[in-house]
């Protein structure tokens, strides 16, 4: 299975820069491990928040036990608080590796929740999902469309994109058929200095993770 982790660190009031700098250098070194063993696949950071460092990681794992073994051996859990979802096979996910970096893209976290209007026939519910599903294929979309998970709950879907920066982004999502049915929340991502898909030496490469 996959999950998206949210990192939360907040490093408690008065300990010495050195002890902060020590345990992080141990947090990279550590984290290498499990990339290796394809249990780290991705690193990211959100836009910062006031007070407190921020990642986000994609995880595979067995179960939930494997995946609260890999986070408890992380040194940085000592001051931070993760927030896990677990991520459904969606059946228009390109799948892990499919779709190359780009170092000139920026990458995009988007929630997508379906909600159908009230009243809506089905001949027209039919007919947006064949549009939707048609889209999915298009080459233009995969092209920006890197992952895709449903997540808990009805109609809520998580995609990973890539574009040329946050107006193509948009421009992307308004232009997908079911557009006007969808709430969107996108969190812009930057690349995190331990992301498996850039550390040399990690036994991953841009070209084999998500």
């Amino acid at each position: 299975m996959e999950y998206l982790v949210t990192m939360t660190t907040r490093v408690p009031g008065g300990t010495p820069a050195d002890e902060v700098d020590h345990l992080r250098g141990r947090e990279a070194a550590q984290t290498r491990q499990p990339a290796a063993r394809g249990r780290v696949l991705r690193l990211w950071r959100p836009p910062p928040e006031p007070g407190e460092w921020r990642s986000i990681g994609l995880f595979a794992a067995d179960d939930s036990d494997g995946l609260e073994r890999t986070l408890a051996s992380m040194p940085l859990r000592v001051w931070r608080t993760d927030e896990v979802t677990a991520l459904g096979p969606h059946p228009d996910d390109p799948g892990r590796g499919r779709i190359p970096l780009s170092e000139s893209s920026q990458e995009f976290l988007v929630t997508l929740v379906v909600e159908v209007p009230y009243g809506t026939s089905g001949e027209t519910l039919e007919e947006m999902t064949t549009r939707d599903d048609d889209r999915a294929g298009d080459p233009a979309a995969q092209s920006h469309l890197v992952r895709l998970w449903r997540l808990p709950g009805e109609g809520r879907n998580l995609g990973l994109w890539h574009a040329a920066g946050a107006g193509q982004m948009r421009d992307v999502l308004r232009s997908l058929p079911l557009a006007d049915w969808l709430t969107v929340e996108t969190v812009p991502l930057t690349r995190h200095p331990g992301d498996p898909a850039s550390v040399p030496g990690s036994g991953v490469s841009s070209g084999s993770t998500a």
